[in-house]
């Protein structure tokens, strides 16, 4: 017994590895994504860095059951029942299709939903549960909701003296009147007089970016699927006109805006692996916040500022997370 002491001491100061209790279980987590899409594919990588990261490798503590619903709602569904019938061990659902699918078929297993623009109205959490707050429930995870007032209080500071703002945006979508009512909000409480040009379809965009180009100083363009669609045309007014152009999506600057101030898809999945970390570390997703992300990337654009005939001021280009030269 003498000899067998010293060894029980060393077991007992050795180090706790919260991933080592998990060595003789391989967790298994479902992963059901919306669709294909660059942004979606891009959160559900940065989803499992997070997981590398802690400790929980796949392969060997791990293994993910990738799941795509190819944008069909029945599809969505019948994957939230492959993961209960499977008895997976954590549920990371990529956008509001397979989100609300995982979450109305699904009442006891922890999922993570990520990239959701609007997880209350989705009824992914409880109406009277606002951001940043316990849900209570199975459910927890990361809003991609694009932060329009931040957003729009960074394009002001790039030209204080613009006072007159523009918009183009589709009424019917209930997703883009969600960002514009912080739009007009935050307008108001800079001082800024905001206006808008409505849409029904894309081939509406051209004319209606010109109209706005005779009124405005500079044109922001916020979550709205149809004007996105026919960025190109907008691009190709603010250029012609020398309208500084801005937009909450990081992936149009390249197409042509002066800066986007805004989320990057594989941070909103990184920070939704960080929740999952804490649930397979013993914690319940109920007690866990959800939210948006805490972290904004900027990126600005000088061949663009060079068409539409302005500069950006130096500190916005110190400020950059990424710059695209000419």
């Amino acid at each position: 017994m003498n000899k067998l002491y010293p060894i029980s001491i060393l077991i007992l100061l050795a180090p706790f590895n919260p991933s080592l209790a998990q060595e003789k279980k391989l967790i298994k987590i479902g992963v059901t994504q919306s669709l294909s899409h660059p942004n979606f594919d891009a959160d559900a990588k940065g989803f499992e860095k997070a997981l590398t990261e802690a400790g929980f490798k796949e392969g060997i503590n791990l293994t993910y059951q990738r799941q795509n619903a190819k944008g069909k709602e029945a599809e969505a569904y019948k994957i939230a029942q492959k993961f209960l019938d499977a008895q997976v061990d954590l549920i990371h659902s990529i956008a509001s299709l397979a989100s609300h699918a995982a979450v109305k078929r699904i009442r006891h297993l922890p999922i993570i939903f990520s990239s959701v623009t609007d997880p209350v109205g989705e009824g992914l959490v409880l109406k009277n549960n606002p951001q940043r707050k316990r849900s209570g429930t199975n459910v927890t995870g990361v809003s991609d909701r694009w932060p329009v007032q931040l957003q729009f209080e960074m394009y002001a500071l790039f030209f204080p003296k613009a006072k007159k703002w523009g918009t183009i945006l589709n009424a019917r979508d209930p997703k883009s009147l969600l960002h514009i009512r912080e739009m007009r909000e935050t307008a108001k409480r800079l001082g800024l007089e905001l206006i808008e040009a409505m849409i029904s379809s894309k081939v509406d965009t051209m004319q209606a970016a010109q109209t706005l180009a005779g009124k405005v100083q500079v044109m922001n363009i916020t979550f709205d699927s149809t004007a996105l669609s026919a960025f190109d045309m907008i691009v190709k007014v603010c250029n012609e006109k020398k309208i500084p152009l801005f937009v909450g999506d990081l992936d149009k600057v390249s197409s042509g805006a002066l800066a986007a101030y805004g989320l990057n898809y594989f941070d909103v999945g990184y920070f939704a692996g960080k929740k999952a970390v804490r649930i397979l570390k013993g914690q319940r997703p109920g007690e866990i916040p959800w939210g948006p992300i805490d972290k904004l990337s900027l990126v600005v654009n000088e061949r663009a500022a060079k068409a539409q005939g302005v500069v950006i001021p130096p500190e916005f280009m110190k400020k950059a997370d990424r710059v695209i030269e000419e």
